[in-house]
Parts: C-alpha cells; structure tokens; sequence
C-alpha cells in the first residue's frame, strides 16, 4: 500500500530532526557545509565540499537512515560545479542547473536527443544523471541504461525514479510500456553477460514508486556479495 501524503510529510520532518541530529554528533560531518531537504522520503543534498570523499559520506550516513527513499545531490566538490544531466525532463528538471535533455523542446531542454538511441555526450563526462519518470515508457531501456553507464565519470552516480508494478500509476498511463520492481534494479545491476555493471548505492520501493542510485562498476572491478545485495534485494 503506497504510504499517505500525512506520512510521508510527517516522516520527513522526522528524519529532517535526524539529519540535524547527525550534524550536531557526528564529528565526521561537522562543520560540513551541505544541507539536506527531505520531499517524500527523498533526501536533497546541496552545499559545498571539498572532496568527493566528503560528499560520499554523508551521502552514504543519511541512506542509512531509517525511511530514506533516496539519496539526491547537487554539491560543488573541489571548487567546481557537478555536471548533471536531467534525462527526458519534458518540462521540469529536478535541480535549477541540470542539462535538461529531451526530444521535444520546452522551457527546461538543453539538448535536444531521443533518449533511446546514443547520448550526444562523451564517454565519463557527467557526475549525475536523472532518469525520472523515463524508463517505463521505454520497450527496451537497456541500451539507455548502457549509455548512462559510459557517459558516468568513475564515482558518478544515475538516480532512477519509476512507477512500481503494482500500484495503480503503473498501469494508468497508456504510455508505459515497461514494469519494474526493486528486483529489476537488482538485474540491472549485474546483467548476465554485460560489461556494464553497475553498484547499488540505494534501492527502495514505498509501495507506489521504485527509487534506485547506482554507480557504474568499472571493467573487472569486483561485484558486491549477496551478504551486501540482501540490504535492498530478496
């Protein structure tokens, strides 16, 4: 059953208290200048910091939290502004800043592309990407999911939001051709027979949308255990 909007906005301010909590504690994040928002469970990270290894642990404390949905980010590392890529946006981005790509032009595109073909951007030459609401329209999204992978600086990371199979947004728009669960991030992940693995850094469903980040394995890089996948996967 998808949580109520009363929930969801009572859970936020919790974990918005626990956030501040962990700032105030936690001598590792303190003084660190990144601030979070909480919006459905979702946790928004800006702010500045002056390394990627910074970033990456308060990114991975604050997933840890019970009832985060996600870890988002839109954080100046070392001085430079991250480059962020908001995949089939239409009409919103998720992050003022974003490269908003899209077929038809509006007020937020960037780069005009058809997303299911090859991305118009060089190999590891983006921080983030955004596939919001993009792969259930899609009858085969793997190729788009490859070129996320290649296009991904190492340590980069694609935030994948979709409807879940079983709530009723799924199956309501005519224009979703594809179904996805946790379990379809899971195949995603380690794909038999493809080089392009990918490394699951957060994968939840709150029983109406499935919510994944994952970061691009390199070639030969190992493959996290079952022990480590069982943190979001059956």
């Amino acid at each position: 059953m998808a949580l109520s909007q009363e929930r969801l906005s009572r859970r936020d301010r919790f974990l918005d208290q626990a956030v501040r909590e962990m700032w105030k504690y936690d001598e590792r994040l303190r003084g660190l200048a990144v601030e979070a928002r909480f919006d459905r469970g979702i946790a928004h990270l800006t702010g500045e910091v002056d390394s990627a290894d910074q970033l990456e642990l308060a990114r991975s404390l604050i997933g840890r939290l019970d009832g985060v949905l996600g870890v988002w980010d839109r954080v100046r590392v070392a001085g430079r502004d991250p480059v962020i890529l908001d995949l089939g946006c239409g009409a919103q981005k998720q992050y003022p800043g974003n490269f908003g790509v899209d077929l038809f032009p509006t007020s937020e595109v960037d780069v005009l592309a058809d997303v299911s073909r090859a991305l118009p951007f060089t190999d590891a030459s983006v921080d983030r990407v955004f596939l919001v609401h993009i792969l259930e329209h899609l009858i085969d999204f793997l190729p788009l999911v490859d070129e996320v992978h290649r296009i991904l600086r190492p340590g980069g990371a694609a935030f994948v939001l979709s409807p879940w199979w079983r709530y009723v947004n799924a199956v309501a728009d005519p224009t979703h051709v594809r179904m996805l669960d946790v379990q379809t991030i899971k195949g995603i992940c380690r794909r038999p027979g493809s080089r392009r693995l990918w490394y699951p850094l957060h994968a939840a469903c709150d029983g109406a949308t499935i919510f994944a980040e994952l970061r691009p394995l390199a070639d030969g890089a190992d493959f996290p255990g079952e022990a480590e996948l069982a943190r979001f996967f059956d």
